[in-house]
């Protein structure tokens, strides 16, 4: 606010210099200085600078001296002003510099995420950043038009640029190939990509899909898998409890988030909020989508063999969790999260605000391990281990 009314000073100044009036003596000046009363409270009030001497020869100027003094005045008041403007847009710029240097861990990269906000998938890509205390951009993209991801032959989300150049794919290989990066020394994203290769095949549909070999590794020396690893099993079980969180626990959302006719309004409701629709979008997406996502949820209930009471699997498999997970431990990783951790996380927190979601907590054991998975992600706790 303040540099457009600086504009409109210098703006004014010159075209009172330019005016016909300036060459004409005895020509009044009413108008001008009315209007030059006004700019002049906008600026100064506004907090444009000045002070109040500059004020005070302001009003002297429109008193009478005469158009060259005041289209004089106004130059230097635009002048003074931007002045001020710029030096406290660039203050606000270091301390906004400073702030995010301290917020994100040196040797850090730029990372874009592109996304849909209630993806299970995604959402395991942001808790994991999340938990590191890795500054991230988002770009919510539309899931009717996916214009956002246009650029990219993968037209799945999420998708993660890295350094405005280098492009990730897949949950798990971006949180693997994140990690790694973390964790080894001597090791570019570039490289470590390579670890990662795309292999395509068909399946028993005849769908040509898409799949990332290792993508549950971390691709690391024998002396950095024992510091992230120090005990026995710990880097298998990790692996298992993420393939688990891919393969089983994110195929029991839909079907219990899409339930009933109710449930699957009320999810669609909370999907059109949070996305990225346009309002024909949305309305065609919470009342046809409601409907489609209810059809698909039963089919998905008979892929994969779950009971009548869909419920009653989501509470197995989270009480499966929480017995893998212990008694004697906080998280899978022990005193901090793991990535089996942050994945299974991820992957139930879509399900918040919604009836399911409800349920499982007062219907399961997994309470108390869900509330510290959210303060461990509020706080940054991994943070210290995000510095190379």
């Amino acid at each position: 606010m303040a540099a457009a009314c600086t504009r409109s000073l210098v703006k004014v100044g010159w075209t009172v210099l330019e005016s016909p009036a300036l060459r004409r003596p005895g020509t009044g000046v009413h108008l001008a200085g009315n209007a030059g009363s006004r700019a002049s409270r906008r600026f100064y009030y506004g907090g444009g600078g000045g002070g109040t001497g500059a004020r005070s020869g302001l009003l002297w100027s429109l008193r009478g001296r005469g158009n060259g003094a005041l289209g004089c005045a106004f130059l230097l008041g635009g002048g003074v002003g931007l002045y001020h403007t710029f030096k406290f847009y660039w203050a606000q710029q270091r301390q906004l510099a400073q702030e995010q240097a301290q917020a994100t861990p040196a040797g850090s990269p730029s990372l874009t995420l592109y996304q849909y906000q209630t993806c299970p998938f995604c959402s395991k890509v942001r808790a994991f950043l999340d938990y590191h205390g890795l500054a991230y951009r988002v770009v919510e993209v539309n899931p009717v038009m996916r214009r956002e991801i246009k650029w990219s032959a993968y037209r799945k989300v999420p998708i993660l640029m890295v350094d405005e150049h280098l492009q990730l794919n897949d949950s798990s290989v971006i949180i693997s190939s994140l990690k790694t990066y973390l964790v080894s020394k001597g090791s570019s994203m570039t490289d470590i990509l390579r670890c990662y290769p795309e292999m395509k095949s068909v399946n028993d549909s005849g769908k040509e899909v898409t799949e990332y070999n290792n993508k549950y590794w971390l691709m690391l020396s024998q002396e950095e898998t024992a510091a992230v690893y120090p005990e026995k099993g710990m880097q298998k079980e990790e692996m298992k409890w993420r393939q688990w969180a891919d393969d089983w626990l994110v195929h029991l959302i839909s079907p219990n988030v899409y339930r009933s006719t109710g449930e699957a309004l009320a999810s669609f409701d909370y999907i059109v909020r949070e996305g990225k629709f346009g309002t024909l979008e949305g309305v065609f997406a919470k009342y046809i989508g409601a409907v489609a996502m209810f059809v698909i949820a039963k089919r998905l209930k008979s892929r994969h063999n779950l009971q009548d009471d869909v419920r009653q699997d989501l509470y197995k498999a989270v009480n499966d969790w929480v017995a893998a997970v212990g008694k004697q431990r906080k998280f899978m990783g022990g005193q901090g999260p793991n990535l089996a951790d942050l994945a299974v996380f991820g992957v139930l927190r879509v399900m918040e605000g919604l009836e399911a979601f409800d349920d499982m907590m007062a219907n399961t054991k997994v309470k108390p391990w869900y509330r510290r998975m959210e303060a461990a992600t509020r706080n940054h706790d991994g943070r210290s281990q995000s510095s190379r």
